[in-house]
């Protein structure tokens, strides 16, 4: 590690120097801007100072000079998300200890979460394209007050380029494209878009395809487990087991993917704004890393296990009014329906019998949005309605005789899930120093299903869940001086159980069974924050927070019975039967530190820091066990330098071990996946990857990015996830624009 440091150290001090010598040149400022004026919150731009949450900026120049491959490595790049993969083809975010379906995406003012977000691991977060984020932000802490249900954790809002009006009445025409190479999964991506405007009329369009191969992971550091030395392949009649020429490429990792994008904007008058979006984001047929790798008895459980493609398409219509009236000074309105599909395939080795499971969700959302202004005090309100409807089907093929016959599904088919609310609050500046947010939300929450018993004898036949709640947030905003500020919040968040909670039955692990719960209730969550901002404007800011989070009712798998039998035989497998419950109480607290000093008018300095831990209930020893969504300590250090046509980054990121003891048991299960220590226990070690990257403008239409990831060739796993990460990765980027 101290040989990576010297590097970061010298790369640094050649930054330093660069600077210095175009010091004089004052047309050139910081690179990255400290005092920002506005951060989307509450749906609507307000002040960041006023503000008492954490918040993560997104903008479209960090995104292109970042340069990353999906928007799950983006998130993971910023330094207060942390991501796990199961697979190439995914990205889980964790955001204070919670994931999957307790942090909300939303995309243009629309919930991506739907009916079958689970509490696994989740990839939806590749279906966004980086090419096509012009803003956004990561909200920490519950944010249920303006988003409902699953925002427990926190909040990630993309928002997508907006078409420009032509200023001049002249037709306004552009583009750009991207070609992109990186060496560790030989990625080949390409990327299109075209703008038009008028003063009336504007569209945009966008295009991205990428190739990615199986993924090469490091050379130092990391155990010879991670190695991948033998793959099953199907030769002839016989499912064979071949030993892999290059153990350190992960065999049957890569994935190809689609993202389109497609914007027409009208001005309908002084006061009306109305837009059109259609998106459409699928993948092809991805396996699944960390299932090829189980193994039993010494060999490959499984010859095939692979998602299925999994499409996305959404069509989204908003108006905005900003003619300011008794009711409101702006208001939007957003339709939406999406369409999403996903589908597993699954194998076992030495078998003729393969399993499909296919899902598709269609999804109605209505929301309405206002803000008012009355003197000093500002109010946001609104409303909601989401309808989801849940398609699945199960299959299975003799792929000897190619007979197919049905199969159980992995949710009951048909189900219906939607939920309800309404919002306000507001926020009222008292003088220059001191602001006070508050506000209420009331949700309905409704899941209806009917189970098939063709298959398995269910002791149930409907789901029938109406359930009701109240969410509300108080925070206070206190400016000291124009450098000290101080805030506190108090925040609620709730999660209403959906199809995947309620009414699934799937394999989770190797003989354990997840069944259906007809009983299931609300997981509720209270959130105690402070923290404080110091700044010297343009020049440093320092943020700190510390928060607590309690979750009630907590919604985790447990050991259940079914039909009064703990084991049930699926799949013609002997296996436990276990069922989503709320029989646990989570708490999550932690620290979060962020840092930017701009050194010189060229140079800046970033640095992220994160600490958090959790425990919850172990409903067979009913004790508290470590939170299995906490990730380690983690965070990175960068030295940005811009200057002229150049941009330079060196970048140190960084993970701390997990002992075995402070593993859930849930992790501690997945003997697969972790290293273990001289005991012979599993456990997460530690690790660092040392990097740089540097963009050059050849000409005013054509730039070069340059970038070398993991210069050190590190061989390391991140917490949780299935995939080892890439070793030493070179990547090319070539933009043109027109």
């Amino acid at each position: 590690m101290l040989r990576s440091f010297r590097i970061v150290f010298l790369l640094s001090v050649c930054m330093i120097y660069m600077s210095k010598t175009h010091a004089q040149d004052k047309k050139d400022s910081a690179f990255v801007e400290l005092d920002e004026v506005v951060v989307s919150f509450n749906k609507w731009e307000q002040s960041r100072n006023e503000i008492p949450n954490r918040i993560e900026k997104i903008n479209r120049t960090d995104v292109r000079l970042r340069n990353p491959q999906t928007t799950a490595d983006l998130l993971g790049q910023m330094g207060g998300v942390f991501i796990q993969k199961s697979q190439l083809s995914g990205g889980s975010p964790m955001i204070r200890g919670f994931a999957t379906n307790r942090v909300l995406i939303v995309s243009d003012g629309v919930r991506m979460n739907n009916a079958i977000y689970r509490s696994g691991n989740l990839q939806n977060i590749i279906s966004i394209d980086p090419f096509t984020i012009e803003n956004g932000e990561v909200i920490f802490g519950p944010g249920s007050l303006i988003y409902g249900s699953d925002a427990i954790g926190g909040v990630m809002d993309f928002r997508s380029i907006t078409p420009k009006f032509s200023t001049t009445g002249n037709l306004n025409i552009g583009g750009n494209t991207v070609l992109r190479y990186s060496s560790a999964n030989q990625e080949k991506t390409i990327h299109a878009a075209v703008h038009a405007g008028t003063k009336k009329w504007a569209y945009f369009s966008s295009f991205t395809s990428s190739a990615f191969g199986d993924l090469k992971m490091g050379v130092r550091g990391g155990q010879d487990s991670y190695l991948r030395p033998f793959y099953v392949q199907r030769i002839g009649s016989t499912d064979s087991i071949m030993v892999n020429p290059d153990p350190r490429v992960q065999k049957f990792s890569g994935y190809e993917q689609i993202n389109v994008l497609q914007k027409l904007r009208y001005a309908a008058g002084k006061h009306w704004d109305l837009q059109y979006a259609f998106t459409y984001a699928g993948t092809g047929t991805a396996p699944r890393y960390d299932r090829l790798i189980q193994n039993r008895n010494g060999k490959p459980r499984f010859a095939e296990w692979s998602y299925g493609p999994m499409l996305w398409r959404m069509h989204a219509l908003t108006a905005v009014h900003n003619r300011k009236n008794r009711l409101y000074d702006e208001s939007r309105w957003i339709v939406a329906y999406q369409d999403y599909a996903e589908s597993r395939i699954d194998r076992t080795r030495a078998t003729l019998t393969r399993t499909i499971q296919s899902e598709a969700v269609d999804a109605l959302s209505f929301n309405w949005d206002a803000q008012k202004l009355f003197g000093k005090t500002q109010l946001f309100y609104g409303l909601e309605q989401v309808l989801n409807k849940v398609g699945s089907v199960g299959s299975r093929t003799n792929i000897g005789t190619n007979v197919v016959t049905p199969f159980v599904s992995r949710y009951p088919n048909g189900s219906r899930w939607t939920t309800s609310g309404v919002y306000l609050s507001q926020k009222t500046n008292a003088g220059d120093r001191f602001t006070l947010l508050s506000g209420l939300r009331y949700s309905y929450n409704t899941l209806n299903s009917k189970f098939d018993t063709s298959f398995i004898k269910f002791p149930y036949q409907l789901l029938d869940l109406k359930q009701g709640g109240v969410t509300g947030n108080l925070g206070v905003v206190f400016r000291l001086s124009e450098m000290w500020q101080w805030n506190t919040n108090i925040s609620s968040g709730y999660r209403m159980p959906n199809v995947d909670d309620a009414g699934k039955l799937f394999e989770s692990v190797p003989g354990n069974l997840t069944v259906p719960n007809p009983d299931l209730r609300s997981e509720y969550a209270w959130n105690f924050e402070g923290g404080f901002v110091f700044r010297v404007p343009q020049k440093f800011r320092l943020e700190l927070n510390a928060f607590h989070t309690l979750l009630d009712n907590a919604i985790v798998r447990r050991p259940f019975t079914f039909n009064g039998a703990d084991s049930i035989s699926f799949g013609g497998i002997t296996s436990r039967v276990e069922a989503l419950q709320n029989v646990s109480r989570a708490t999550v607290w932690g620290l979060q530190l962020s840092a930017q000093w701009n050194l010189l008018p060229s140079l800046v300095w970033q640095g992220h820091a994160n600490w958090i831990t959790g425990k919850e209930t172990d409903d067979v020893k009913n004790e508290q066990v470590p939170l299995r969504h906490a990730p380690p300590f983690y965070g990175n250090s960068l030295l940005r330098y811009s200057k002229n046509r150049l941009f330079m980054e060196a970048s140190l990121y960084y993970n701390a071990p997990v002992a075995s003891s402070k593993l859930a048991p849930s992790e501690k299960a997945k003997t697969d996946i972790y290293a273990t220590d001289p005991s012979g226990m599993p456990y997460a070690p530690g690790w660092y990857t040392v990097n740089l990257k540097a963009s050059y403008q050849l000409r005013k239409q054509l730039s070069v990015t340059l970038g070398w990831e993991n210069m050190t060739n590190q061989r390391y796993r991140p917490y949780s996830s299935g995939l080892v990460a890439a070793g030493s990765n070179l990547i090319v980027s070539v933009r043109a624009e027109f």
